[in-house]
């Protein structure tokens, strides 16, 4: 097989495990560098090994790849990653509302997001960095976020758009972590709670509301913060009067996200059933920080379709034209 191709699938299938992202990233980085080299480089093993971007492991694949055989780790890999998981609901799924790239978290530029999501068939990708107040996930100031815009708009094309968003912290007191005037500007914006998860229920519940009721608010990000599995533990969901916040997510149009990745799968299903009950839209969203993660929507696909979600109240089954109006 081809030997970038190789590298590219074993860093997409340790992206979707939620293995090191520097082994990932490794793979990838690998990748580009083998697409760059002259054909004489490629072909001399001795000369390869040397170049700079091309390790131990990598360089096995890339071998193997040009003798004609499917490499080791990637048959490894192929049989220990789950495979994605087949559902109706999945298959009526147009794009994603929350991504990040290496502008803040992310492993990969834009551009990369870009070619994975037109990978998965979407009609739509939003990339929804964070905001400034996240330091360690090196949010984006409001001059960053101006700078990134127009590079993620223009990743758009031949029926596939790109849309400039944020993942914007819900502050203590219920504000927004950016500029309201540029927030208007954006496609898309993503109200999630990052700090002080454990806020008595009462003044988390006041934080929430005032956030969902922000006319340029669209998706309420993993509303309860919990972490169910994974590298990073576990942590409680926060508590607040689900039944308050999610009539005011139905009041205001704000979609209640389903987060897809295992680790968090998050609303619990019994928040879920009371978003139903309230009326509220949903998103089906990866959270994904990298390319390999975005075929995760399988995860929230599943667990929307058990719960009972109607296809026709999740955001991201609509068409690019019903989600904008939506959206605006």
């Amino acid at each position: 097989m081809d030997p970038v191709d190789a590298l590219l699938e074993i860093a997409s299938l340790l992206e979707r495990e939620r293995a090191s992202r520097y082994r990932a990233k490794a793979f990838r980085q690998a990748a580009a560098t083998l697409q760059d080299l002259p054909d004489d480089v490629r072909a001399d093993p001795t000369r390869l090994r040397a170049t700079k971007g091309i390790g131990e492991s990598t360089f096995a694949v890339i071998r193997q790849a040009q003798a004609g055989q499917v490499p080791d780790y990637l048959v490894e890999l192929r049989g220990d990653v789950e495979p994605e998981r087949v559902s109706e609901l999945r298959s009526k799924l147009r794009g994603d509302l929350h991504a990040h790239t290496d502008w803040s978290d992310g492993t990969t530029p834009i551009s990369v997001m870009a070619a994975a999501a037109r990978a998965q068939g979407h009609e739509y990708q939003a990339i929804t960095d964070h905001s400034p107040r996240l330091r360690v996930a090196r949010g984006l100031s409001a001059e960053r976020l101006r700078e990134q815009i127009p590079l993620v708009r223009a990743e758009s094309g031949d029926g596939f758009t790109m849309l400039a968003g944020i993942e914007v912290d819900i502050l203590e007191d219920g504000s927004l972590d950016q500029e309201d005037a540029l927030l208007g500007e954006l496609d898309i914006v993503v109200a999630s709670v990052h700090s002080k998860l454990r806020m008595d229920a009462r003044p988390m519940t006041a934080r929430m509301l005032a956030a969902v009721a922000h006319p340029r608010v669209n998706v309420l990000g993993h509303c309860t913060g919990r972490l169910v599995q994974g590298d990073r533990g576990t942590r409680p969901p926060s508590q607040f009067d689900a039944k308050a916040v999610f009539a005011a997510c139905a009041e205001n149009g704000v979609a209640v996200e389903i987060n897809s990745r295992p680790e968090r799968q998050d609303p619990p299903d019994e928040l879920i059933a009371i978003a139903l009950e309230a009326g509220c839209l949903f998103s089906i969203d990866s959270d994904a920080h990298a390319p390999g993660q975005l075929s995760l929507l399988d995860h929230g696909a599943e667990r929307a379709e058990r719960a009972g979600v109607p296809a026709s109240r999740i955001v991201t089954t609509w068409g690019l034209s019903r989600l904008l109006s939506w959206a605006e």
